[in-house]
Order: C-alpha cells, then structure tokens, then sequence
C-alpha cells in the first residue's frame, strides 16, 4: 500500500521519472549528488520507498532527538557524531564487510552548501569492504533519478574522484547554485 502510494506521488502526481541501470547488489555504496536541499532527503526517502529498497543514510546527530530519532532511524539513519574523532569510515566498512546486506546512501559534498571539497568516507568504506559505488543523480530539472555507473574502488582516489564528479557534472540539483564539481575534472 505505501510502496503504490509512494509510486503514486512521486511518478505520477510530481512528474519524476527514473533511469536506473545498475541493480542494487546486496552489498553497496549509493552516491548521491547533488545535495541542495533538504527536499532530497525526501525525495530519497520517496524514491527508496516507491522501489521498495532499504537503504540507510548519514545524518547528523542533532537531528536524533525525541520524537525524530526513533523516525529517522527506523528509516535507516546512522547518527553521526561530528565532535568526536571516531572513525566511522572504519565501522562501517566492517559492517559492510560483515553484512549479507548492506546499503548505505551517502552525499560526497557532505552538505548542501557549494563545495568542490567532496568527502572521501564513503570511497574508504567501499574500498575498504571491496563493494561498489553506484552513482545516483536527482535531477531537479529534467526530474529524473538516474543510475547509469558503478565504480569499484581500486585506490586510486584521485583519479576515480574525477570520474565521479564528471559523472555528475551536468546534473542540476534544487538549486543549481549551490552544486559544484569543482574545476579539476
């Protein structure tokens, strides 16, 4: 019932379509950009739901406080603490490494401000448990979810951050303004 509802809202009454190449393996990285806005948490979430995928996602902890934690955590939330010098690149990859399934979502400019500085946990943590990276792309202006690329981690971070961000190059978030690639693709 939810899964159709979801279908319903997001295909038919918002207009999105998808383009979605690559099946989701049981154990993987979901890279998605650009992150404008806080709508592409909803629109992840709507998206994850409509398919019916599980799929878990980083957030600040700020954000896990009564009655919201318990929510954002049944959706799969992970909190993340940004003042202690945990490792959780570390943790996770063993968790995926250790997992039959493991889905993680996560935005490598690491918030919704322009940034050519992407994060680089979330190519750690594939490289580290030997799973791939699927890059997902939310096209606000041509409302299209897309898919088309993997990428295994080889360690070759710099040249297979360039790959990434050239992939998502033309893509238009929310607001287009706030998204960069950077100049070095």
């Amino acid at each position: 019932m939810l899964k159709r509802l979801s279908r319903f809202i997001l295909y038919k009454w918002l207009g999105w379509k998808t383009e979605v190449t690559i099946d989701l393996p049981p154990r993987c990285i979901v890279c998605l950009a650009p992150h404008t806005s806080n709508w592409d948490f909803i629109l992840g979430q709507a998206y994850a739901c409509a398919e019916g995928l599980k799929i878990g996602f980083l957030m600040k902890e700020e954000w896990f406080f009564f009655p919201l934690g318990w929510f954002f955590k049944r959706l799969g939330g992970i909190p993340v603490t940004r003042k202690k010098h945990t490792s959780l690149t570390e943790t996770l990859a063993e968790k995926a490494t250790t997992s039959d399934t493991f889905h993680l979502c996560v935005t490598p400019e690491g918030t919704r401000r322009k940034t050519a500085e992407w994060r680089k946990g979330f190519y750690y943590i594939a490289l580290k448990a030997n799973i791939p990276i699927l890059l997902y792309a939310a096209d606000y202006e041509k409302k299209l979810i897309r898919c088309t690329k993997q990428i295994i981690p080889n360690g070759d971070f710099d040249a297979q951050m360039k790959e990434i961000k050239q992939y998502y190059k033309d893509y238009k978030g929310k607001y287009p303004d706030s998204f960069t690639v950077g100049d070095d693709i």
